[in-house]
């Protein structure tokens, strides 16, 4: 399997169906020129939300409600509105009717099949003898998969209506009796294709050993994507979103003055990763990475642009900062301890605590009596966590300030007068510096301000660093 490219199609742009088709399953091509290409497919955009629960608001979906289970059989009308968005999503893409009522079919054999299975373990429950906990990771990796199943089978009809000889790769089945290796189950999927005459339409959700989704999250289809492309030795792993990796939010800085970066490395993607604005899942990136597979990042909208290319050994050719971006939501949880000088033992029990409560670790620093996480998590947790090391700490004085985190991110920003540039930059824009930190790696650096000022400090940093001085190397570059 030489010469071909694995590629990966976001939910947001998956629901962008007729965009999706004309710039990047079909994109002018005819024959031959369609094949020698894999796509890994996230559900459509907001079906994962239905599943589970809402990513960013929290609203219960089907999994939330039977976990809750508040009222009996409460899941029920959250499966059929599921039901109902995908079948009504089905009716906008599909202009022949047996191909249609084939989608909805799938749809509803699915939606039988998992009604079922609630059902059943609703049951059990009733007895009141019965705890489900370890059920509910099985019954959410079920649900997860579902998103994907129906926008990986509907992509591979549309295609074969287009006269495309497309293969519906389904990874989400499987039973306790077959779990697995996630490596396994994807070369069993793909030996019997030839992709010099097929085109493999690959679900983002594989059900294997350990579970998908509680060991990566809302990343799991990432680390689909990069796994087939390692397992099957791709030329190019090629990412569509539905925007370009730029220099900045063009939100915040403007459509005019945001670039895209054009040329980056696997470091800076990790950077991205960390503050939560994933090129790529860093997991996933570390395959690609070891195996020495480019990562091109490409905008769905935009056709004819080549998008980002990420590789492991880039470094730009004169020191510049690509990126300008952070988290507006962060705490800063501070351990004080005077009898830390000379002790060890205290960083290891806090780090066990965020670990335990689920406190996604930004960065941290230290000196001789205090530590210092930047927690990218809720006050929730933040109060539990302090109560918790509080308690293992009597002596110890733990508290929290919520705060922002500004990071300017490069291949190599070692330019000299960087950081004085910076800081007069935040300075003239009236934002106060809370902290700071500078990596010797020169990958990037860390500012930390008010959170009122996140927006205002992004504007002055990127019109400092990127529209002028490095500015130049950064559009020679794009």
């Amino acid at each position: 399997m030489n010469g071909h490219s694995v590629e990966k199609i976001g939910g947001t742009s998956m629901a962008a169906t007729s965009t999706v088709f004309d710039n990047v399953l079909i994109a002018g091509r005819s024959g031959s020129e369609l094949y020698n290409r894999i796509f890994v497919v996230s559900a459509y955009a907001g079906m994962t939300d239905l599943l589970l629960e809402h990513k960013k608001t929290g609203a219960a979906g089907v999994y939330a409600r039977f976990a809750a289970n508040e009222s009996k059989g409460c899941w029920r009308e959250a499966l059929e509105a599921v039901r109902d968005a995908m079948q009504a999503r089905n009716a906008e893409m599909f202009a022949r009717a047996d191909s249609l009522a084939e989608a909805n079919a799938f749809v509803d054999c699915r939606v039988e099949q998992l009604s079922d299975c609630l059902a059943d373990l609703d049951r059990l429950r009733a007895h009141g003898r019965f705890c489900l906990k370890e059920q509910l990771v099985t019954v959410r990796e079920m649900l997860a998969g579902f998103g994907e199943a129906h926008s990986a089978h509907s992509t591979a009809l549309l295609l074969r209506d287009r006269g495309v000889n497309s293969v519906f790769v389904d990874l989400t089945l499987w039973s306790q009796d077959d779990l697995a290796s996630l490596d396994k189950r994807i070369r069993e999927a793909l030996e019997p294709i030839d992709l010099t005459k097929q085109m493999p339409i690959v679900t983002g959700y594989a059900g294997c050993e350990g579970g998908m989704v509680k060991r990566y999250a809302r990343g799991y289809s990432e680390m689909t994507f990069s796994r087939i492309a390692v397992l099957t030795g791709a030329r190019e792993a090629i990412i569509h979103k539905e925007f370009h990796l730029s220099s900045a939010d063009p939100k915040l800085v403007g459509v005019d003055k945001a670039r895209k970066i054009g040329r980056t490395n696997y470091d800076v993607a990790d950077q991205l990763a960390n503050l939560g604005m994933e090129a790529i899942h860093p997991r996933a990136g570390r395959g690609l990475r070891q195996a020495e597979i480019p990562l091109r990042v490409r905008n769905t909208f935009d056709r004819l642009d080549g998008g980002t290319l990420i590789c492991g050994d880039y470094v730009t050719s004169k020191p510049r900062v690509e990126i300008v971006t952070g988290l507006k939501t962060v705490y800063a949880l501070q351990f004080f301890e005077q009898d830390m000088v000379g002790e060890k033992g205290f960083d290891a029990a806090i780090l066990e605590t965020l670990t335990r409560h689920g406190a996604w670790i930004v960065s941290k620093s230290s000196n001789a009596n205090t530590i210092t996480h930047y927690l990218s998590t809720d006050s929730q947790t933040v109060a539990r966590v302090i109560a918790e090391l509080e308690d293992a700490f009597p002596g110890s004085a733990v508290t929290s300030q919520p705060v922002a985190m500004v990071s300017v991110i490069g291949s190599d920003i070692s330019e000299p007068g960087l950081v004085p540039r910076a800081l007069l930059a935040l300075d003239k824009a009236g934002v106060e510096m809370i902290a700071m930190q500078h990596q010797i790696r020169n990958v990037d650096v860390q500012f930390i301000v008010e959170r009122a000022r996140f927006d205002d400090a992004v504007r002055a940093l990127h019109e400092a660093l990127v529209d002028t001085g490095s500015g130049e190397s950064a559009r020679a570059a794009a």
